[in-house]
């Protein structure tokens, strides 16, 4: 058996079982490096803080079985030569991402590495299909949902992968602290707020995946979109990072579906394909990431108005049932589904202000952040986007709040009780909030003027 070591590459698959790169070590001694390259800095607040956090926890698990994490700075590919020369490393592993800047960037490294004589080798372990492998009749991609559920629903997607037999080496490279990263920074007095509502780590998404399917799973149809209930998984934090593989969740849905779980199990599955499709769309047009995927809405004359975007973002909008999701959000880096689609319909219909405004928020907010859900759920919202909801569905927050929070408990949490405190404690000192603030439209005007903005453009 041979005794080079493997540098294990990680970047979001933050997880031992179903770890395809971790798996192709193949018993050699492996030493798992993570980098924090430009693309790390780039990433906002919550999201960077919450990595840091999965960074943290899968050292600790590593450590448990014996091994650690490097941690380094710089350049991937000067980091990765650097280490192959320091460890005697011949070959390099990793997990596909599929971002166009992460493309760029392992395409980059691989082919550099082969060329310097390092074998390099990438698996896919965050999808359950690569997106070029799902066509339509034609061999084109799918630009609407409910045809691409139907080409993929009896797919045979591989079993997961066990948790692999571990070797690690006798000797290992310098490793930076996590600490010095100061990844909790951008966070400011938030981190320990949002801290306290984290799902960290794959033991805790195994754990939560099981708790959805059997307790939660049969009513999930019924149930998801209330507010004021734990109907849904909480499984997009933990798949963001990697903590848990989409192929364990397929499989044990299934499983679900076929007994008790029943159409809420198969529901739930709809869901996590819907993230694939948003996963599809990106790799095959990544200009949804940032620009109106439909031309025509360029000429759309949506605001980024200052005033309007900081009220939407800090929840004093005057209309309960947005701010009490604003202030969700601010407090625990999560935001339920349907309030998602609330907030969005609100800023960029009954404000008018661009669907980039609020893509942008989430993106420096959200603890489960992800670019291609992110984008594709504005836009389909906004109405610029493939297979989008139509602009003149304008959701009206007073009828949503009475339909998905009957008692009231949701926006009383996030408004008067102890979700207000938590808000209280996580916002900037310099943020001024009212506790009751007027409307800045109202309902009937704010639709009105979207209806007749949407007219004029198509007119």
């Amino acid at each position: 058996m041979s005794t080079e070591p493997i540098l294990y590459w990680m970047r979001r698959d933050f997880r031992l079982a179903d770890n395809p790169a971790l798996a192709a070590c193949d018993g050699r001694p492996v030493i798992p490096v993570v980098i924090r390259d430009d693309q790390v800095d780039a990433l906002g607040a919550a999201p960077g803080f919450r990595w840091g956090r999965a960074v943290g926890c899968f050292s600790r698990t590593l450590e448990d079985a014996g091994g650690r994490l490097v941690l380094r700075t710089g350049e991937a590919l000067d980091v990765l030569r650097a280490l192959a020369r320091e460890t005697g490393a011949t070959k390099v592993v990793w997990n596909r991402l599929y971002d166009p800047q992460a493309q760029d960037r392992d395409a980059r490294v691989k082919a550099a590495l082969r060329e310097a004589g390092i074998a390099a080798e990438s698996f896919n372990a965050h999808l359950l299909f690569e997106p070029w492998t799902v066509e339509t009749g034609s061999g084109g991609f799918y630009r609407v949902y409910t045809p691409f559920w139907k080409a993929v629903r009896d797919r045979d997607v591989p079993g997961p992968l066990p948790v692999p037999t571990l070797r690690f080496p006798e000797t290992w490279p310098r490793s930076e602290r996590l600490a010095d990263w100061a990844l909790d920074g951008p966070m400011r007095r938030g981190a320990a707020v949002v801290g306290k509502h984290l799902l960290l780590g794959e033991a805790a998404a195994r754990d939560r995946l099981g708790d959805f399917l059997d307790s939660r799973a049969p009513r999930y149809r019924d149930e998801r979109d209330f507010l004021d209930r734990d109907a849904t998984s909480g499984l997009s934090e933990p798949l963001s990072l990697g903590e848990i593989s989409p192929r364990t969740c397929w499989h044990e849905g299934w499983r679900a579906a076929r007994g008790a779980g029943g159409t809420g199990a198969e529901h739930f599955l709809k869901e996590l394909v819907w993230r694939e499709f948003a996963y599809h769309l990106m790799f095959h047009s990544p200009g949804i990431l940032s620009r109106n995927w439909r031309a025509e809405w360029d000429a759309f004359p949506w605001t980024r108005d200052g005033d309007r975007a900081a009220r939407w973002t800090r929840g004093e909008t005057g209309v309960e049932i947005v701010d009490a999701a604003m202030r969700e959000l601010y407090a625990t880096g999560r935001m339920h589904n349907r309030a998602r689609m609330l907030v969005a319909s609100y800023l960029t219909k009954h404000l008018m202000v661009h669907w980039q405004v609020g893509k942008d928020w989430f993106e420096e907010t959200l603890v489960d952040w992800d670019p291609a859900s992110n984008a594709m759920g504005w836009q389909w919202v906004a109405g610029s986007g493939p297979d989008a909801a139509p602009f003149f569905r304008i959701f009206n927050p007073d009828t949503q709040a009475t339909k998905f929070d009957r008692s009231g408990a949701y926006r009383d949490h996030w408004l008067r009780g102890a979700g207000a405190r938590d808000f209280a404690a996580a916002i900037p000192a310099s943020w001024t909030i009212h506790a009751r603030p007027d409307p800045m439209v109202t309902l009937p005007g704010g639709r009105a003027r979207a209806l007749d903005a949407y007219h004029a453009m198509k007119g």
